[in-house]
């Protein structure tokens, strides 16, 4: 699941002790300095979240979804996800992301560049490589049939925001994908969803901060265990 970071408390890293005791495989922040079209809202910084998720869990994967190419010069990005991958031996999940219009207002903000999505892409390129040729598993935000074509290159998963089922088995043919968004309704609902993805060929469902995280719980031990 994606933690609740769009706040000014730690309730995350609570949050993410409580999908750990519950048995939930992997936890991830969002690497926004706002909220996507709220910048009056308060966001947790994602690099320092991750380093304290690092530290306060034993067992569950954590990671971005994703990291944004581009907010800092890519041998920090790469130096950052590797330092973590220290803190967490095993556990990181490196996701990756070239950034598009929606979070472009975050950079002009900041007075960071925007490069064009060529370069972006060129440089996500780049760090997939280091960070993987480290054995920590890169997932790529899949947005464009560029941005994909980059994963299958690299040897990524593909992580499809909120895409449905038959994206998902059209593109499994070709390399992992990873699924992420929001979820909703009791736990029969969820687990249905949950098995129709995996039944396309996704090999993980990564749920956005949810109404329960014993409801998500509830229906993943469904899955697993019908």
């Amino acid at each position: 699941m994606t933690l609740p970071t769009f706040r000014d408390d730690a309730l995350a890293l609570e949050a993410a002790r409580r999908a750990e005791d519950l048995g939930l495989d992997g936890v991830f922040v969002f690497d926004h300095l706002w909220p996507l079209g709220a910048p009056e809202r308060p966001a947790l910084s994602a690099f320092p979240m991750l380093g304290a998720l690092a530290a306060v869990t034993s067992r569950i994967s954590f990671g971005p979804l994703v990291a944004r190419i581009g907010l800092v010069p890519d041998a920090v990005l790469v130096a950052e996800l590797l330092s973590l991958d220290v803190m967490g031996p095993g556990r990181l999940i490196a996701g990756l992301g070239t950034g598009d219009a929606k979070s472009a207002a975050e950079n002009v903000a900041f007075g960071i560049p925007v490069e064009t999505p060529d370069a972006r892409r060129l440089a996500l390129l780049e760090v997939a490589r280091h960070v993987g040729g480290a054995g920590v598993p890169v997932w790529i935000g899949g947005g464009s049939v560029a941005t994909i074509e980059l994963a299958v290159e690299v040897g990524a998963a593909v992580n499809l925001w909120e895409g449905q089922p038959a994206a998902v088995a059209a593109l499994q043919t070709r390399c992992e994908v990873t699924w992420a968004g929001p979820v909703a309704g009791d736990v029969p609902q969820i687990a249905a969803w949950l098995t129709e993805l995996a039944r396309a060929g996704a090999t993980w469902a990564v749920c956005a901060w949810p109404e329960s995280l014993e409801a998500v719980a509830g229906a993943a031990a469904l899955v697993r265990d019908p």
